[in-house]
């Protein structure tokens, strides 16, 4: 099965679970064992795998980024040269270099081998809504 893109609109800083969507490529694909590769192509976003059980995880996640690395108008990150896309953009970038962009997912007996309570979400790191895409591919 050809690679596909998934478009996620974000409407945006925070997380957007895409399992469903990921799981049903699997499904379509027609491999029983392989590895599903999960790239975003984008600078200013990543992934991540993640409870998906309980609303708060996201919240505290969130919390826990935006105290990490504040937007560049924060005293804290006086030191932050680019700016010119917006007090979110640099601090988007960090967020994204500490995270990942790309994720290897088990494949077996057609279906993604992730843990119960385990979701693959898109982060996105930007203020306003974006059109990210992910790109899926499955080698046996």
């Amino acid at each position: 099965m050809p690679q596909t893109v998934i478009p996620i609109a974000t409407r945006g800083q925070g997380l957007y679970e895409f399992t469903d969507a990921a799981a049903g490529y699997v499904r379509k694909s027609g491999v029983e064992e392989g590895l599903l590769t999960v790239f975003v192509r984008h600078t200013s976003a990543s992934l991540l795998i993640q409870e998906n059980a309980d609303p708060d995880v996201k919240r505290d996640l969130d919390e826990f980024f935006h105290r990490l690395v504040p937007p560049s108008s924060d005293p804290s990150m006086r030191w932050i040269v680019h700016t010119q896309e917006g007090p979110d953009d640099m601090p988007a970038h960090i967020k994204a270099a500490l995270t990942q962009v790309s994720i290897g997912i088990p494949v077996t007996d057609a279906r993604m081998v992730l843990g119960t309570w385990q979701g693959l979400y898109l982060f996105e790191h930007r203020d306003r809504p974006h059109q990210r895409e992910v790109v899926l591919h499955l080698g046996a």
